[in-house]
């Protein structure tokens, strides 16, 4: 073998590629008789026989393709006519064999004293291996800058994977099996002695879908690299039919011509097997097997982080749901429905709880909050905070007392840790609620009109800081439920959204308050579709929905109930217009007049002569003579007193049209105040009178 023979390596240039690059030549070129001088070595650059060349410069160019030998005799033309010196051109000339060799030429002008072109002279050069060479490494580099796309593009998608679900999605979802540089993929993970197919993508694949449980053994190509611990890399499928005759009836039905199969280990770990499937591929060369090698260990490796944060999130969150209540106690007049959704963070859980607690004398406790810090400490501290709460509730202390004797006990664990809550003691026969609050979120109150309002709850300090700065002052705020209203206590994570204002969170949370159903299992559902899926999953979130059980009396003597709140005059406004579309709806329209214009007298002698809202009740009284009845009730224990008003009194009239207007009329004591009520209709018959008639 001689040294022109000799093979090299890629990209390497041999003796005979170096004495083809090095075969140069010269001519000189007489403008004005139109022949050219070309030594021997310039003949065979040109592909012209030096005993066949007659001298002119046409016949070095008639192999040339005809666009070719255009564009260079306007180089030469240009330069002549363009007072140039020199120039260079470079073009290919083609061969018996078909293939062109590329031919350079730097040639000089030389000129007489006027400046006319007279002869070029120049050199040419063969210069095939060069542009050879280069194309060879272009590809090399392009098929390079392809493969190191396909491991960053996957890196970065997997990176961002969390669960094993989230490598599943990056890996079958839009765009991954393009990161992949593949066509189709089947991703298995070893579980209990068995090969799961977690995920198929690719058109054809769902053929496999017999395959996707199986013992782990050697019958199927992908369990095989399993166990083995190599990947098989398949350019015939017939021969692969052969080897796992099992799936040999499936192969004819998968619509690709290639395909590797590939063990996923991670730290010595065998957790499964990927296998990625080609159609227009029919062999692996080393950088591609080894392309494949590599994507395998990023996904392993993502595997390995997904799979362990699975685990820690299960024990994380098997843990978080022992200290929450296991079952919510039924309630007498009402409703209650509690969600809980945990933050996705891994063990970083959150201190958020619920509660609902049995009371003394038929009422019920609920409570919503949140301990500081996202860890097992904060769930455990919640679990013995809870406890705690729940045992001084249940002992019947009031509100205040409980929260207040909450606070010392979390300052006594010492754990450098607060807590914020609402709790209320509700009771749901009169409507009650005494709720307090620690540094935490007051409730909303949906009313029966559709209104959702947030009353004022005065609050305390968090939980444990309280008591570390000597301030156990927690206020109570009473609140009046009727019937068909809906209460909801949640902790801030559902209302939080990373970079937006909390206002706007309550103001979303409201508006799907609004706009939910009235049960109060459906309007939890309602508000976790809708608001978790808004703010994400950052936060744990704790909710509590209680309804007061609807009083739409029967349908011959049918009611309604409004909240009226203080210092409100378009809820003043609704509540009347609420009255007269009622009556009118129930048959009664020559009542809505009156009843109109005393339910206005009636709330506003309430709401301008005490320190609370009121509770509106319009109900039919099943008689044989209808009437309409309307009761009004406050907190105040001040009775209405009568008066006869001046000439020029803007008050002190509305018992002289409760006189004019009603048939009769009243007041009676409600719990810790009063109701006015008023009867409007026909006046009843004397029962004497009724006697003396018949």
């Amino acid at each position: 073998m001689t040294a022109e023979d000799r093979p090299t390596r890629n990209g390497e240039i041999g003796p005979a590629e170096w004495l083809a690059m090095n075969r140069t030549g010269s001519f000189d070129w007489d403008l004005d008789t139109g022949t050219i001088d070309v030594d021997r070595s310039g003949l065979l650059v040109f592909g012209v026989p030096p005993d066949a060349f007659d001298g002119r410069p046409l016949t070095l160019v008639e192999r040339l393709d005809p666009d070719e030998r255009a564009a260079l005799d306007g180089v030469v033309r240009q330069a002549v006519t363009g007072g140039e010196v020199s120039y260079t051109a470079h073009f290919p000339i083609p061969q018996d064999d078909g293939q062109p060799h590329w031919t350079h030429v730097q040639a000089r002008i030389l000129r007489s004293p006027d400046g006319r072109a007279r002869r070029i002279v120049g050199v040419v050069r063969d210069t095939t291996a060069e542009v050879t060479r280069f194309a060879f490494v272009q590809e090399l580099e392009k098929r390079r800058e392809v493969q190191t796309n396909i491991v960053e593009r996957t890196t970065t998608a997997l990176s961002r994977a969390v669960t094993v679900d989230d490598v599943t999605a990056a890996l079958t979802g839009p765009g991954g099996l393009a990161r992949l540089g593949a066509d189709g993929l089947a991703l298995g993970l070893v579980e209990n002695g068995s090969l799961n197919i977690i995920a198929l993508s690719g058109e054809s694949l769902d053929v496999l879908n017999d395959f996707r449980i199986r013992r782990l053994d050697r019958g199927l190509p992908l369990a095989e690299a399993v166990l083995s611990g190599r990947p098989r890399f398949v350019s015939s499928f017939p021969s692969l039919g052969r080897d796992f005759p099992e799936l040999a009836p499936y192969l004819e039905r998968l619509e690709f011509r290639a395909a590797c199969y590939l063990p996923l280990v991670a730290q010595a770990r065998s957790l499964g097997g990927m296998a990625l499937f080609y159609r227009g591929r029919t062999s692996f060369n080393a950088d591609e097997r080894n392309l494949a090698l590599g994507l395998a260990a990023i996904v392993a490796q993502s595997l390995q982080r997904a799979i362990l944060f699975d685990e820690e999130r299960e024990l994380a969150t098997g843990l978080q749901a022992t200290m929450l209540p296991r079952r919510i106690p039924a309630i007498t007049g009402g409703e209650i429905a509690v969600r809980y959704h945990a933050a996705w963070s891994g063990r970083q859980v959150g201190g958020d709880w619920y509660d609902v607690i049995p009371l003394p004398r038929g009422r019920v406790g609920i409570v919503v909050g949140d301990v500081q810090g996202h860890d097992t400490h904060a769930a455990a501290i919640m679990g013995q905070l809870r406890i705690a709460l729940r045992a001084y509730a249940g002992e019947g202390h009031a509100p205040s007392t409980v929260l207040a004797r909450a606070s010392r006990f979390l300052a006594e664990l010492d754990t450098n840790r607060f807590a914020t809550c609402t709790y209320a003691q509700v009771d749901l026969g009169s409507g009650t609620l005494r709720a307090v609050r620690a540094g935490h979120l007051g409730p909303l109150i949906r009313h029966t009109d559709g209104r959702v309002g947030q009353p004022k709850l005065r609050g305390g300090l968090p939980l444990g800081l309280a008591t570390v700065f000597g301030d156990e002052e927690f206020p109570e705020t009473r609140l009046d439920l009727v019937p068909g209203e809906t209460l909801v206590l949640c902790t801030d994570g559902l209302v939080e959204q990373p970079g937006s204002d909390i206002e706007a969170g309550l103001a979303a949370l409201s508006e799907a308050i609004k706009s939910g159903p009235p049960q109060a299992e459906a309007l939890a559902d309602h508000l976790s579709e809708r608001l978790w899926e808004r703010w994400g999953s950052g936060d744990d979130v704790a909710l509590l929905v209680l309804r007061r059980s609807p009083d739409p009396g029967t349908p011959k003597a049918p009611r309604i109930h409004q909240y009226i709140h203080q210092a409100d005059p378009q809820g003043l406004s609704d509540a009347r217009a609420a009255v007269g579309q009622a009556l009118r709806d129930w048959g009664m329209p020559e009542l809505a007049d009156d009843s109109e214009l005393l339910t206005g007298e009636l709330l506003v002698n309430v709401l301008l002569h005490t320190e609370g809202g009121a509770v509106l009740t319009l109900e039919v009284l099943p008689e044989p003579v209808r009437r309409v009845r309307l009761s009004v009730q406050d907190r105040s224990s001040a009775w209405p007193r009568r008066r006869t008003p001046g000439e020029a009194a803007t008050s002190g009239r509305g018992l002289l049209l409760l006189d004019a207007l009603a048939a009769r009329w009243g007041v009676e004591p409600r719990g810790e105040g009063k109701a006015v009520w008023c009867e409007i209709g026909p006046a009843p018959v004397p029962a004497d009178a009724s006697a003396n008639g018949s």
